[in-house]
């Protein structure tokens, strides 16, 4: 898959470091990605980041196309009998270029928005955006299949720390990262954004914003 990886395994080495200085207890903390916690966010990126297409299809067709079925699988598979176990399964895919099908933004947007379902719970600082960031939020606003084309529809999403506009509409304004993560369907992500609009992407995934 062509596009540049440097971004993808400068996040993903980011995120080892991080994890590296857990505790087993903080292991356990329930993350942003709704019914896991952090180390089966882990395992998941650990997974994903081995998966081919073929594979990807494989576990698609056992799991009869459940993608929540073929997740959990995935997870089961790739979660080790401690976290160092699975810390360094997931070193183990820090360089890796395997990928299954989709855009390569995806691999971005996947590795950015998992960081933060882990960093945040757990109030860890996270370094700064790499680029990219703007083309996954246009991504994500025609995307159908994760819900984002319609949890965007007629918003424009503007990075006030980064300068550029997604979409158009009513406005919803505030730092990218958190733009990114509300268009994740991360409730989170709703705190640190204001506008017009913001009453609406709310609405649509099913919080009240913050006054």
């Amino acid at each position: 898959m062509r596009g540049n990886w440097e971004p993808v395994h400068e996040e993903r080495r980011a995120l080892a470091e991080d994890l590296a200085l857990l505790t087993e207890r903080q292991w356990d903390t329930p993350s942003l990605c709704g019914g896991w916690d952090v180390h089966d966010v882990v395992a998941h990126l650990a997974g994903s980041a081995a998966t081919t297409r073929r594979s990807f299809w494989t576990s698609l067709i056992r799991s009869r196309f459940d993608f929540d079925r073929a997740n959990a699988r995935e997870v089961a598979a790739n979660r080790g009998t401690t976290p160092a176990d699975t810390l360094e399964r997931f070193r183990a895919t820090v360089a890796s270029t395997t990928t299954p099908p989709g855009p390569f933004i995806t691999r971005l947007l996947e590795i950015v928005v998992h960081g933060e379902d882990i960093r945040r719970p757990l109030g860890l600082p996270r370094p700064p955006l790499p680029p990219g960031v703007e083309d996954a939020l246009a991504y994500l606003a025609r995307d159908g299949l994760s819900g984002g084309r319609s949890r965007l529809a007629g918003l424009a999403l503007t990075a006030t720390d980064a300068g550029y506009t997604v979409g158009s509409g009513e406005v919803v304004q505030g730092p990218a990262l958190s733009l990114l993560l509300a268009a994740s369907g991360r409730p989170s992500g709703l705190e640190e954004l204001r506008g017009p609009g913001l009453s609406l992407l709310a609405g649509r995934m099913g919080v009240r914003p913050v006054p």
